[in-house]
């Protein structure tokens, strides 16, 4: 039964909302099993907790992705805020359909919307054009956000919720508008056969079967509160020990004239919570504290500016990012402006700096305050947005300051093993070609401690995907060598070796076997790297993260996965007559 059979079954009331849910899960296409589906290992009964865990109001972002306007990625956004540049430009000439905004008039965009990468996703192309694409940018971000976390491999099933269940993994977007579902009703008098699949609130829904998610999720539609309102959802849920983490953001585009207008804005963006101190538990780069957040309807004449009395920038300041902010970057992002303002907040924060909050002003260091025995405070900044009807949504973002900790172990030369893999042979060559030029880029300190960071990175906190390479390698310049050999003629060689298992992995079916956990746990004791490397080519995927222990929180992260975009678009589609 594929998608739009179950579908069409529940929408007839033949299926229940649960019956749909899990049949749903089954029925993507089987390009990411290895990513969205637990592996068949055996685990240990965890029983049920006795209720929700102690919190104390605090929670770790772990994971951190998006796009927006001439910003491509959130350290491109800090780059903007901080040079204080003006996004704003004229509708986007090469996008496909009507153009959003009149002549002479300026707005915020992202660039190349229409583009999609579906064979990453297990899609096929025609199921690509047919998905809207707020929900596949809410798809990559998410997908990023949790790469960025080390969440997307062995770590992902160590997430488990209420009954020990894996993938206690929570979404809640923010989603507001139905533009391409519009743009399909209107072309269907000119022969467009078919409609874009679910509804603007369905992407949780979707990325939790792909992955296969266990945790709750839920799409938010409060106007330009929307994504703050989906991080204080997503912050009540792990308070409430419904799952293990988050993930948390919001995505708008302009894709109808009727809605534009002189400084509209687009943008996406997600991030990862944790209770912070299962972050810590967990050995997570932490990339800022959440708390205090709120979603609620307030006079206008109640809400009062934190710290406008203190120099800027002067220890104590805590700025706010507000719509006013965030005019020049993002415009009148909609549902993603929250996400925006949380994601600018956390980048000044951890680097220290306050941006420009207006024209002529420069971006200023940001002092830490310090408490009666000298002690650093982290530095504190408040987000928050209002729909213009009295709803107000908000929190505020600490820095996180790590406590103290022994210092980690040298490396000491030993070789590591570096794995990647890619769901086509096409995305391995380009995800190797990436990593080389991550590790060659200036700057970049190619020592062994790098090496190990990026090796253990890669084990335990990707997917094992179907197209796989694995480089047993003893320093950064043997790494890269062998790295760009394989880019440049997509072959196995030069120490590094090459599997592809689209058509069947793990033909003794060793993975199912109970014994064979602790075989591998024996493997990697004994220091039988050579026989771990030939297991992992054949298929059999060991739990990385439960044979190395815990992260070490190390600040050298590899990049994220490449996609291969291509436009796919309603008018891709057939058409009748």
């Amino acid at each position: 039964m594929d998608e739009r059979e179950i579908l069409t079954r529940f929408k007839a009331g033949t299926l229940d909302r649960a019956q749909a849910t899990r049949l749903l899960a089954g029925a993507a296409t089987p390009a990411l099993a290895a990513a969205r589906k637990p592996p068949e290992r055996p685990r240990a009964n965890v029983p049920a907790p006795p209720g929700p865990p102690a919190t104390d109001g605090r929670y770790a972002v772990v994971g951190l992705a998006g796009r927006y306007p001439l910003a491509d990625d959130p350290h491109a956004l800090f780059e903007n805020l901080c040079a204080g540049r003006d996004t704003a430009r004229g509708a986007p000439p090469d996008r496909p359909g009507p153009s959003v905004l009149a002549a002479g008039r300026r707005g915020h965009f992202l660039d190349g919307v229409e583009q999609f990468d579906a064979a990453f996703f297990g899609l096929t192309p025609r199921e690509g054009a047919l998905l809207d694409p707020q929900a596949r940018l809410l798809l990559e971000s998410a997908w990023l956000a949790l790469e960025d976390a080390g969440c997307t491999g062995a770590r992902l099933d160590a997430l488990t919720g209420p009954g020990g269940v894996p993938r206690a993994v929570g979404f809640f977007a923010g989603v507001g508008s139905a533009d391409y579902a519009l743009l399909a009703a209107e072309g269907r008098g000119r022969g467009l056969r078919e409609m874009p699949r679910g509804s603007h609130g369905s992407p949780p829904g979707r990325l939790a079967a792909m992955l296969g998610l266990s945790g709750p999720g839920q799409a938010v539609d409060t106007g330009a509160c929307s994504a703050l309102t989906a991080v204080h959802l997503a912050v009540a849920s792990l308070e409430r020990g419904e799952c293990a983490a988050a993930v948390a953001g919001g995505v708008e585009l302009l894709l109808h004239p009727s809605r534009a207008g002189d400084g509209a804005g687009e943008g996406v963006g997600a991030v990862v919570l944790k209770r912070l101190d299962r972050a810590l538990r967990d050995g997570d780069r932490v990339h800022a504290v959440v708390r205090d957040t709120y979603s609620a309807y307030r006079p206008a004449a109640s809400r009062h500016p934190v710290g406008d009395d203190i120099p800027r920038g002067a220890g104590g300041f805590r700025p706010r990012v507000t719509r006013a902010t965030l005019a020049r970057d993002v415009g009148d992002a909609g549902a993603a402006l929250g996400i925006a303002g949380l994601t600018a907040a956390v980048l000044q924060a951890r680097h220290g700096v306050i941006a420009p909050a207006g024209p002529g002003e420069e971006p200023v260091p940001w002092q830490r305050a310090r408490d009666e025995h000298g002690r650093d405070l982290p530095r504190a900044a408040t987000v928050e947005v209002d729909d213009g009807d009295g709803l107000v949504a908000g929190a505020v973002v600490e820095e996180f300051l790590p406590p103290p900790a022994p210092a980690p172990a040298e490396a000491d030369g030993t070789e590591q093993l570096v794995l990647l893999s890619a769901p086509t042979p096409a995305h391995l060559v380009a995800g190797a070609a990436r990593l080389a030029d991550w590790l060659e880029a200036p700057g970049q300190d190619a020592g062994a401690p790098l090496l190990a960071q990026v090796a253990r990175h890669l084990r335990a906190g990707r997917a094992a995907l179907p197209c796989r390479i694995a480089v047993l390698a003893a320093d950064v310049p043997e790494l890269l060598a062998a790295l760009r050999a394989f880019a440049d003629v997509g072959k196995a060689g030069g120490g590094l070796r090459h599997a592809d298992l689209r058509d069947g992995a793990d033909p003794l079916h060793l993975g199912q076997a109970p014994e064979t956990r602790d075989y591998l746990a024996a493997l990697w004791r004994s220091g039988r790297i050579e026989q771990l490397t030939r297991l992992w080519l054949s298929g059999v995927d060991p739990d990385w993260a439960a044979l190395e222990g815990p992260a070490a929180g190390g600040p050298a992260l590899p990049p994220p996965s490449v996609f291969l975009r291509r436009a796919l678009w309603l008018d891709a589609g057939e058409r009748t007559g």
